[in-house]
């Protein structure tokens, strides 16, 4: 058998392989706007928060001494309020309860449950029944 010949090849360079490399993995302008627009949000976003940071913490500032001379009166109406809202909302919880359960009584007493219902349909339409149960 003959032995192939194969052309030479050169030894790449080192600054022409990267370059070359660089060039086929170079983003395309769908992804260069799609990067921009993410710094320009990222960095926008982070600014927010630093501006809301910063607003919070001299609120803090200005406003502690106003918030300790009020206490005694915070901590009591914030108790009246949060026992409002939970027995507001244990009244409605129990209201929907008793509803649900009154309502599973009836049916329950007046015969329509699920089984009441299958052997009505049973004896309506017998056959029909029969093939699909």
């Amino acid at each position: 058998m003959a032995e192939r010949q194969y052309p030479a090849r050169r030894p790449a360079t080192t600054t022409g392989s990267f370059l070359q490399k660089l060039r086929e993995h170079a983003p395309n302008s769908t992804q260069l706007v799609g990067l921009a627009t993410l710094v320009i949000s990222g960095g926008i976003l982070l600014l927010l928060t630093g501006l809301t940071l910063t607003a919070t913490v001299l609120g803090l500032i200005f406003f502690a001494p106003l918030i300790l001379i009020s206490s005694p009166i915070w901590v009591p109406v914030g108790t009246l309020i949060f026992i409002t809202i939970a027995g507001s909302l244990s009244f409605l919880g129990f209201g929907v309860a008793v509803v649900a359960s009154v309502s599973w009584l009836y049916r329950y007493f007046r015969g329509s449950t699920r089984r009441a219902r299958i052997e009505w349909i049973t004896r309506e339409h017998g056959s029909l029944t029969r093939r699909v149960k």
